[in-house]
Formats: C-alpha cells, sequence, structure tokens
C-alpha cells in the first residue's frame, strides 16, 4: 500500500556537517540515524565559503545548486565545470572533493544513496509536465513559491523547498507537475 505525504520545509531538522564545517537542513530519508545506516538521504546544505566536503564511504552523490551564484568541484585532483543553479553534477561519496564558490555563499540541494541498494533516477523539470513512474519511492522537491503535484487523484499543493515523498509504490504512477521542481526515483534493489 503506497503512503503519500507532504513534507514542509519549515519543519526539516537542521543537524551539523559530518566534517563540521556547516550544518544541512535534512528533508527526509529512508532510515537509518543520524550520518549511518540510511539507504538514501535528501538534504539542504548552506555553504557560506569555499572548503572541504565530508566523504561518505560507500555512496554515491548528486548535488545542484539552487541558490547564488555557484561553485565549481575539485573532485580526486580533477576540476569539473562550474555548476550554476539548478545544474545537478554526481559524485561518489569516495571522492576527496572540495568546492571554490563563484560570488559568495550558496545553498545546495543533495541526494545521497547507496548504489548496492537502490537505483535513483535524478531530473529537473519545469511547466506542465506528466510522466509515469513505477519506483517504489518518488520525490518532488519544489525550488518555487507554489508548485502543483498531482499523483493519480491526489492533488497536493507545495511550496518553496517543501517535498512530496511517496513511499510503497507498487504499480504504474500517473505524476503531473506545474511548477518548477526535481523529481527522484528511487527503486529497491
Amino acid at each position: 500500500m503506497s503512503q503519500l505525504k507532504v513534507l514542509r520545509a519549515t519543519d526539516y531538522p537542521r543537524m551539523p556537517w559530518k566534517n563540521g564545517g556547516g550544518s544541512t537542513e535534512e528533508i527526509t530519508r529512508d532510515g537509518g540515524a543520524g550520518l549511518e545506516g540510511f539507504g538514501w538521504r535528501l538534504s539542504i546544505a548552506d555553504i557560506g565559503e569555499s572548503g572541504g566536503f565530508s566523504t561518505f564511504a560507500g555512496y554515491e552523490r548528486v548535488i545542484t545548486v539552487l541558490q547564488g551564484e555557484g561553485m565549481s568541484l575539485r573532485v580526486d585532483g580533477q576540476d569539473t565545470r562550474p555548476l550554476l543553479p539548478l545544474d545537478p553534477f554526481a559524485f561518489s561519496g569516495e571522492s576527496h572533493v572540495s568546492c571554490t564558490l563563484l560570488g559568495g555563499p550558496i545553498r545546495d540541494f543533495n541526494l545521497i544513496y547507496a548504489p548496492d541498494r537502490y537505483r535513483a533516477r535524478l531530473q529537473w523539470l519545469e511547466g506542465e509536465q506528466r510522466f509515469f513512474s513505477s519506483a517504489g519511492t518518488v520525490l518532488v522537491f519544489s525550488v518555487v513559491e507554489q508548485l502543483e503535484v498531482t499523483v493519480g487523484n491526489n492533488a497536493s499543493q507545495l511550496g518553496r523547498h517543501d517535498c512530496l515523498q511517496l513511499n510503497g509504490n507498487a504499480g504504474l504512477l500517473d505524476i503531473s507537475i506545474k511548477g518548477q521542481c526535481c523529481v527522484i526515483e528511487l527503486i529497491a534493489r
């Protein structure tokens, strides 16, 4: 039986980074406690200055700048392209990563998942879109003041940085969005 819930940005708990260099608002996760034991985790981080990232051995990461001018990353000694707002970038959680801010503080959006436990698909959508998903977990993260999401016959209104979470899907979901958002589909292995 699938379960649908709306997570509000005002309710996200704030927690320190693994390396102590900043803090994160945790949106949701599949389980575990603290920074251990989860199969996937979604969060927003505030980066106030250039510096190193925490490592997450055994995980893959997808990061997207939400606010600010952007950043560039150095991943295992290699420089990335400049990461501008809503331009996702994937890398191994085991990599040694540091960032250089391009023009001041930023907020970023992070998906961290264990590839031995989940397959993940992340895409940014804008305007009116309709798609179908058979993923066990579907997350829809809003980057606008008003996002309309319809899953089957259930319509939800999301504000900026709110997230719709659907768990336990066993069929083919009909999903429509009106606005700008990130859609994440997680399929258990």
